[in-house]
């Protein structure tokens, strides 16, 4: 199947499986991570050559900061070599970086790296890779809850506003399609606190590869079962409601 007839135009990854890939060849965890480094540059390099306008990998979520602090220490050098290393050609190659997630508690020296990435790309026209950094869907809709309710507290803003447009207008995902395809690797079945306002009619696809794994076959299969389903966002397939009459 031509993948490129139906490209979706935003994909989201759930980036799994690094520490098990890691203990099944007897590596500490930190290899795998290190080694899921790799599969994101793929991934970008994929998503990028296929023209999918956005690409977001779920980097590092809020609960994240409960695993051990040497994972967690790790995780961060990690981020920050990524982002030291490869700015420079993610801006050649027109990428443009947008980060979500909760800023307020980030180590202080990794928010200047992730704003200068930000800032660095941000006229760019090409991929925008949203790296999840630091975040939690369900911290992410209290925090727009909040600005909302201070805002009709204020005010500026009347309950009956109050519209899903309007909610989605505080997200940190604002300005981002809603994606067309979740990938989660590692066979694990679920979002785990990943976009889940955003999800709303997103197609989704649980692979058994673990994220080191994740190869330009792996995404182009990923691909070609996104081209074959049908999205019906909520409607009715004309062909099979013809046949029904």
């Amino acid at each position: 199947m031509d993948v490129t007839r139906r490209v979706p135009e935003h994909v989201a990854i759930i980036m799994d499986g690094n520490g098990r890939w890691a203990k099944m060849r007897g590596y500490p965890r930190t290899m795998g991570h290190r080694k899921g480094v790799e599969a994101v540059r793929e991934a970008v390099r994929v998503a990028g050559d296929l023209g999918i306008s956005y690409l977001t990998l779920f980097a590092f979520s809020s609960e994240n900061w409960t695993r051990p602090e040497t994972e967690v220490n790790d995780l961060m050098g990690l981020l920050k070599a990524f982002i030291r290393r490869d700015l420079a050609e993610l801006h050649r190659e027109n990428v443009r970086i947008r980060i979500i997630g909760a800023r307020d508690n980030m180590p202080g020296d990794v928010l200047p790296l992730l704003l200068e990435a930000e800032e660095t790309t941000k006229d760019n026209s090409g991929l925008t890779l949203v790296i999840a950094f630091n975040y939690g869907s369900r911290d992410e809709i209290a925090r727009a809850a909040r600005k909302l309710a201070a805002r009709v507290a204020a005010g500026e803003l009347s309950v009956e506003a109050i519209t899903p447009v309007a909610f989605a207008r505080e997200l940190d995902t604002f300005g981002i399609p809603d994606p067309d395809l979740i990938i989660r690797t590692s066979g694990e079945e679920r979002l785990s606190n990943f976009l889940l306002w955003q999800a709303a009619y997103a197609e989704l696809l649980f692979i058994p590869d673990f994220w080191p794994d994740f190869s330009r076959e792996t995404f182009m299969a990923a691909l070609e079962s996104f081209a074959r389903r049908e999205r019906r966002f909520g409607g009715v397939d004309p062909v099979a409601a013809a046949v029904s009459r």
